[in-house]
């Protein structure tokens, strides 16, 4: 039968970057809660000024992995150290391809003697699940699939909330009736709320401390109003997903890196694992940045501003190839401040009949699963832009992106090339516009200073759909 898999469905298509680049599949969505609990712009705010609920339960992917060679297996595929990795612990899992690309990343959750949780985006799950079927490995792989494709959505195996913000402690404080227990950064506890046992990890998002909760799936109903009662004094609001996908201009957590697993005979029988409608062959990519060549939208550890945690201690999958790229050089993750005035323009040419620019949604800008605008100096290609939208918190339209050294330093200028070669003449995702150019400034990552304060370098966190 054709294209049983993926390896199939690419050998039928004019290209991989053609395949990828003309599909009809927008941006994430967030099943499960609603576009807005109160709007947008309120709940944006209450990040950073109170706290908010953000509910997590749907729109990621978990996988289980139990049995005595679950370490040995997550050690052989993550560039992270797990020499230090005890019980109750958390940490940002990241894969890399035999090449030293990023696959993805997720939360990496120790829960038991032989037992770990993997939290995120399907690709890295994907990932796991193949080596975990075809190593030879001792162990079960129990994949949760998000909401969206799953055959039964009404019931996951697990709730997932974050209460983030200033007022975040005071809220929990008051859920569970004391004082919240002093544990240290991505480390795991246990609370009650509203009767209930909970599970939670200590972090932050979009840079403001608080916890992540987590427990068994018909609890959450009670948990979750539990948090709602316990927050009105605090101004708490719960966040739709209009607002959910902004938080990350503000933490620098770049959502979108293309697994890197469409090329390379080493993973042709991957490909070939894969199914014909897996995350990897409905992917789409977008924007103003356009190669033949797809290699050129795979992305290093370096680039995100994960080279910190690549440590050379350990046998993984990739090792020789990021050995190599560690002396560098390195394109630096960055965050653009787009110039008020131009951003103001090309939402303007909406209100013309012809020449309008790509229309720019707000809060969150993102049209395709994996955009990527060119960024520019004097006209010339200095690095890529990964997310784009706007934060009312900053009153600025930011992106995420990353450039090449020389222009990595905040203050520097540059610009951010909006809209689609082709003016979207060919993509039924795309409505016919012209591109224009948007000065920026290069600025830290994270944006927030609370961020940039509080849990840089050692790593800001953020779910995002999977």
């Amino acid at each position: 039968m054709a294209n049983e898999n993926l390896q199939a469905l690419l050998d039928s298509t004019k290209g991989i970057s053609h395949f990828l680049y003309n599909q009809q599949t927008g941006p994430n969505v967030y099943p499960g809660v609603p576009p807005e609990f109160t709007n947008w712009r309120d709940e944006q705010r209450a990040w950073q000024k109170t706290c908010v609920l953000f509910n997590q339960s749907y729109h990621m992917a978990e996988l289980l992995l139990e049995g005595p060679d679950a370490a040995k297996l997550l050690t052989y595929l993550g560039v992270n150290s797990f020499a230090n990795f005890g019980l109750d612990r958390a940490k940002q899992f990241v894969p890399c391809s035999p090449d030293g690309f990023v696959i993805g990343d997720v939360i990496l959750f120790h829960l038991a003697e032989n037992q770990f949780n993997l939290v995120g985006r399907n690709p890295v799950m994907n990932w796991v699940r193949y080596h975990a079927e075809t190593g030879g490995y001792k162990l079960k792989a129990d994949l949760d699939d998000r909401t969206a494709v799953r055959k039964d959505p009404s019931r996951r195996r697990h709730y997932r909330f974050q209460i983030q913000g200033p007022n975040a402690m005071k809220v929990i404080e008051r859920a569970i009736g004391g004082p919240v227990p002093d544990v240290k950064f991505f480390h795991l506890t246990w609370v009650e709320i509203g009767g209930r046992k909970v599970r939670a990890l200590r972090h932050g998002m979009a840079g403001q401390p608080g916890l992540e909760l987590f427990g068994p799936w018909d609890d959450g109903e009670a948990v979750r109003l539990a948090l709602v009662e316990a927050g009105k004094e605090f101004g708490l609001r719960q966040v739709g997903g209009r607002a959910y996908s902004s938080n990350t201009l503000e933490s620098g957590w770049i959502p979108s890196p293309l697994p890197a697993i469409y090329t390379g005979n080493e993973l042709k029988a991957y490909r070939e694992w894969l199914p014909p409608d897996s995350y990897e062959a409905k992917a789409s990519i977008g924007g103003s940045f356009y190669s033949e060549n797809i290699e050129d939208y795979y992305l290093t550890p370096w680039e995100l501003g994960y080279g910190h945690i690549v440590k050379f201690d350990h046998d993984f999958i990739g090792r020789a190839a990021l050995e190599k790229k560690a002396k560098g050089p390195h394109r630096q993750k960055v965050t653009l401040a787009l110039d008020i005035d131009q951003v103001l323009k090309v939402i303007g040419t909406a209100f013309q009949k012809t020449d309008r620019a790509k229309f720019m949604e707000f809060p969150s800008a993102v049209y395709s699963m994996h955009p990527f605008d060119r960024v520019l100096a004097n006209g010339t290609t200095v690095g890529l832009s990964t997310w784009i939208g706007y934060s009312g918190n900053e009153g600025r339209m930011l992106s995420l992106a990353m450039v090449d050294e020389a222009y990595s330093k905040p203050g520097t200028e540059v610009a951010l090339l909006w809209g689609e070669p082709n003016g979207g003449s060919a993509k039924p995702t795309v409505e016919p516009h012209v591109q224009m150019e948007i000065p920026a400034i290069v600025s830290p990552v994270p944006y927030a200073e609370v961020a940039r304060e509080s849990y840089a370098p050692a790593g800001w966190r953020a779910h995002h759909p999977a």
